[in-house]
């Protein structure tokens, strides 16, 4: 094999590796028949997310896995895929079950990372069904401010009975 591809595969492994350490989560996407001018647009939404949608060989993306100790993302590495590399964990699955919605067979989630652990399609829909970071800070204000809402409707109903 040709040094220079051999140095260039080597780097692209590293790429990869570098990418998949920043994210806290990893889609892989079969794109089959999705169009350029689909993709860019699922590329410009995910990127306004700090996300972003690469197409790679799959056999490098098994080697990067493996380095990185992600067993059983093997099984998923197979015919044309998209791989998404997300900061936040809810967002980026959210965005590609939204489009895997919206063009049905031609963006199938076969399954991902979430965290360090493979997750199979089932599991990235059900992250993608959890609510977002600014949901579940709203839920969690609402139960650190319902005791005291309580306590607040309690003093008053005894202020009133007096």
């Amino acid at each position: 094999m040709n040094q220079a591809v051999l140095a260039n595969k080597i780097e692209t492994v590293k790429k990869i590796s570098e990418k998949a350490k920043k994210s806290q989560a990893i889609l892989v996407c079969e794109y089959h028949g999705l169009s350029v001018a689909k993709l860019e647009e699922i590329r410009r939404v995910l990127r306004k997310e700090n996300a972003e949608i690469c197409v790679y060989k799959n056999s490098l993306v098994k080697r990067a896995f493996e380095k990185l100790d992600y067993a059983g993302a093997e099984t998923i590495l197979y015919g044309p895929n998209a791989f998404v590399f997300s900061e936040d964990v809810i967002t980026a699955p959210k965005i590609i079950a939204k489009y895997a919605r919206r063009y049905k067979k031609s963006l199938v989630i076969k399954g991902g990372v979430v965290e360090g652990v493979f997750a199979d399609a089932d599991t990235m829909k059900e992250v993608a069904r959890l609510p977002g970071r600014d949901g579940l800070i709203s839920m969690f204000l609402s139960c650190l401010q319902a005791p005291i809402r309580n306590f607040a409707y309690a003093v008053k109903a005894v202020a009133e009975q007096d």
